[in-house]
């Protein structure tokens, strides 16, 4: 059957192993950051040096939305709660889906409060390729809510990691030089092995603001996505088909459960309380890379069982949904040219450790 070791953290995110797998580059100059002050101070200590990478995230676009009616508009399209945006001394960013009335997810997206918006304004992120979707999602919401909603194709997303020597240490959040120039710099609201997102006009570059740091390739940003088992966009998370607490929204911290009704709420609360969910979206590592894959792909276990289904991923790194029961196997996958590749999942040792989920 080839039952395999399965331990959580296979795939460490900041850890000097992955790090090396992931090719990223290395950082012109070294800093460490103070989790005390939030400063750097320079340190000659090489197990303690972090190095900053920024990504350009052309794949995600913003929409401003702002008005006096902003907070109770969103309030029953996302999964989140909007009253966290508004409490003094609380994140500026949050992570939350759109559903559908079925409660499958539409849109994953982020929320920025806006600096010195007339009320509550925020910048929301979403997947570029269903940007005029989202749009008109909103817009048919709108009916006569005092609620502007505009495209930012001025701003750019970027997203900065600290690539730590020591995973156990987490990096305190580096201050810029410029901050006025920073529309959003807030932590990513899903894991702290997200880094922080910053949004900046698009002819600004983020290397002016923050120092050391050096910029990095897109592709590697997924690629670190995908080895610790963050989902983003429509390929990771297809719209339609797609459900929220099977693609970890409650790991993420994208969801309340004590807010009003929102679209889809019935089935994802329903879900929740009956605390059963079979299926999970996870990081897998697949034995080569996969050839012609269109789509979602169905999951073998060795005997021919039926295991889930692969979604996305970047060469031999992907997400899969799948079966908890099958977690621990060793899966098969048939590319288009009928070749088989083998995969095994992960649990990330981002989720929570008191929560069983395989």
């Amino acid at each position: 059957m080839g039952l395999v070791p399965f331990t959580r953290g296979v795939f460490t995110c900041l850890g000097v192993h992955a790090r090396k797998r992931a090719g990223l580059p290395a950082a012109a100059a070294c800093c460490l950051w103070s989790n005390n002050n939030n400063k750097y101070s320079q340190s000659a200590d090489s197990h303690d040096l972090a190095k900053l990478v920024c990504y350009p995230l052309p794949h995600r676009a913003l929409l401003k939305i702002h008005g006096t009616d902003t907070s109770p508009f969103l309030q029953g399209l996302i999964t989140n709660d909007m009253g966290l945006l508004e409490e003094p001394g609380q994140a500026a960013a949050m992570y939350a889906h759109m559903l559908n009335v079925q409660g499958r997810t539409l849109y994953d997206v982020m929320l920025y409060r806006m600096k010195e918006a007339e009320g509550l304004g925020v910048f929301l992120e979403c997947d570029t390729t269903v940007h005029d979707s989202v749009l008109r999602h909103l817009r048919v919401y709108k009916i006569r809510r005092k609620v502007s909603i505009s495209p930012c194709p001025e701003l750019s997303v970027w997203a900065v990691l600290s690539l730590q020597n020591r995973p156990d240490q987490e990096a305190g959040q580096p201050e810029l030089s410029a901050p006025e120039k920073a529309l959003v710099w807030e932590a990513d609201p899903r894991t702290s092995q997200m880094g922080w997102r910053l949004v900046l006009q698009r002819e600004t570059d983020p290397l002016d603001l923050i120092v050391p740091c050096e910029k990095g390739d897109t592709e590697e940003y997924q690629k670190h996505r995908y080895r610790i088992g963050v989902p983003e966009g429509v390929k990771d998370l297809p719209p339609g088909v797609a459900l929220p607490l099977e693609s970890n929204l409650v790991f993420m911290q994208g969801i309340s459960f004590s807010k009003g009704c929102y679209i889809g709420q019935e089935l994802t609360a329903r879900t929740h309380h009956t605390g059963v969910v079979r299926k999970r979206l996870m990081p897998v590592r697949l034995s080569s890379p996969p050839k012609g894959l269109q789509g979602e792909t169905l999951l073998q276990t060795q005997s021919g069982k039926a295991a889930g289904k692969h979604r996305a991923g970047v060469g031999e790194l992907g997400l899969s949904l799948i079966r908890t029961a099958h977690a621990k196997e060793m899966l098969t996958l048939k590319c288009s040219d009928d070749s088989t590749v083998t995969l095994e999942a992960s649990v990330p040792d981002w989720w929570p450790k008191d929560v069983k989920v395989i």
